[in-house]
């Protein structure tokens, strides 16, 4: 009998990515890694394998080691602290609902700029303004861009206004 070979790179891509689909799915990944180290194969040869890196597979098996199949679940990853407490981004919301001029801003509108250098005065916190931007959606607000004054004119000074106008 010939042995099954799968030659096409997307269709191993696709198996590679169904095992990262979900947390079960890279659990037992991992349980296969450990248990071919098992059964003697060494961690590269398994990386080389499985797809994954030696130090990946090396690092399985430590935990492993430490403390059993409990040790190959994944971990939390909580990502970075956030800058502003709950109570402050509470403040920042009651902020976007009025305008930027009720919080001693000069500005019309609320944008990443101003917003950053409100809660840079009223906190103390530095945030980048596309920091503010992703608040602005984090808090169910849009950015509003302003018209410009050309909108209400009459036709002959829209003319003037274009650049490629033929006046």
């Amino acid at each position: 009998m010939r042995p099954l070979t799968i030659s096409q790179t997307d269709k191993i891509l696709a198996l590679q990515q169904e095992i990262q689909r979900s947390e079960e799915s890279r659990y037992d990944h991992r349980l296969h890694a450990v248990l071919l180290v098992a059964h003697g194969i060494t961690c590269p040869e398994v990386s080389r394998l499985l797809g994954d890196s030696p130090r990946a597979v090396e690092y399985w098996v430590g935990r492993f080691q430490q403390r059993g199949v409990d040790g190959l679940w994944e971990g939390e990853h909580p990502g970075r602290p956030r800058r502003l407490t709950v109570e402050q981004l509470a403040g920042v919301n009651r902020a976007l609902r009025d305008r930027p001029a009720m919080s001693r801003m000069n500005a019309n509108l609320w944008d990443g700029k101003t917003l950053s250098a409100w809660i840079d005065k009223e906190y103390g916190v530095h945030l980048g303004p596309r920091q503010c931007q992703r608040l602005f959606r984090q808090l169910h607000f849009r950015l509003r861009k302003p018209r410009p004054v050309i909108a209400g004119a009459t036709k002959t000074r829209k003319k003037a206004f274009k650049k490629n106008s033929d006046s």
